[in-house]
């Protein structure tokens, strides 16, 4: 149980530093500022003599122009001045969205700055105005004597979302990289076990369980023997003595570093703990395979 907290605590600590780098991230954007104007579509109170064209036709065709127009050349340069853009860059930053069935229009402009957003809005308004797309029939009216401006860049509510977000799939990511290492340790040590012709049961523990030495003490003092903590490769040989002294036993553990090439360098009848690396694979079963025959091999520790 305190393995899993151990391993929900480093999920949980992967997800903090994931979303926190996402919300610095968004939250450290620079500052944009959306300002947005109506336009209203409505028939003048009288058509010139000898016109045909009828007031929804003329609204139905030009409005969706309306999209186009406000970003030409000739609108985008008059309003370039004050919305602190050239005409190319402003003509990015300018949208027009149609209300259905309305005659309704609305403008928006994003600009670095609350004012110049606002003016640059009603700048492009008045040239849209102006343009009388809608004659002789019709005409366009500015809803808004003020444009509506609202900061729309950084987006703490959006960053803060987005933060959260990558936080789950980074804790998340975390929790399967445990699992796939553990998966992937665990078959190496069946595969040495196999290939060292090891048939009784063998625990396989993690080296940062913090109950792996009282786990161990329990398989030790079963087994009747006084333990020895094996290290299969050389500088796993301090951590072997670290695990050795946590072992609260009546016989201290030894630590060896196995000699393939002398099977006499251990006392035999000892209940026998193998620390190893997860990838280890040749290592590992030729440390099995040099052990004692009296030695019972009881846990294979991956560090």
């Amino acid at each position: 149980m305190r393995l899993f907290s151990r391993r929900t605590a480093e999920c949980v600590l992967v997800g903090l530093v994931v979303g926190a780098l996402v919300l610095v991230v968004g939250m450290l954007r620079p500052d944009d500022f959306q300002g947005r104007v109506s336009l209203l579509a409505e028939p003048v109170a009288a058509a010139e003599p000898g016109t045909t064209a009828q007031y929804g036709e003329v609204v139905s065709l030009g409005l969706p122009a309306l999209v186009e127009l406000s970003r030409s050349p000739s609108v985008v340069q008059a309003a370039a001045g004050v919305s602190g853009y050239t005409p190319t860059e402003l003509a990015k930053h300018v949208s027009v969205e149609l209300v259905p069935a309305s005659g309704l229009a609305r403008l928006s402009v994003r600009a670095a700055t609350e004012e110049k957003a606002g003016a640059t809005a009603s700048a492009i308004a008045k040239s849209l105005v102006d343009a009388n797309l809608l004659a002789p029939v019709g005409r366009l009216r500015v809803l808004d004597a003020k444009p509506d401006v609202v900061q729309v860049a950084p987006d703490r509510l959006l960053s803060t979302g987005l933060a959260l977000a990558a936080a789950v799939m980074a804790a998340v990511a975390m929790a399967v990289v445990q699992r796939l290492r553990t998966a992937r340790g665990q078959e190496n040590v069946r595969k040495a076990l196999a290939a060292a012709g090891t048939a009784h049961p063998v625990l396989t523990a993690d080296v940062a369980d913090p109950a792996l030495a009282d786990r161990l003490a329990v398989l030790c003092r079963a087994s009747g023997r006084s333990p020895r903590v094996v290290a299969v490769a050389p500088d796993l040989v301090e951590r072997a003595e670290e695990l050795s002294d946590r072992l609260v036993l009546a016989h201290p553990a030894r630590v060896l570093v196995p000699d393939l090439g002398n099977r006499h360098t251990r006392e035999p009848g000892d209940a026998v703990v193998v620390l190893a690396h997860r990838g280890a694979g040749d290592d590992l079963t030729a440390a099995l395979g040099v052990l004692p025959e009296d030695a019972v091999l009881v846990a294979v520790v991956l560090a």
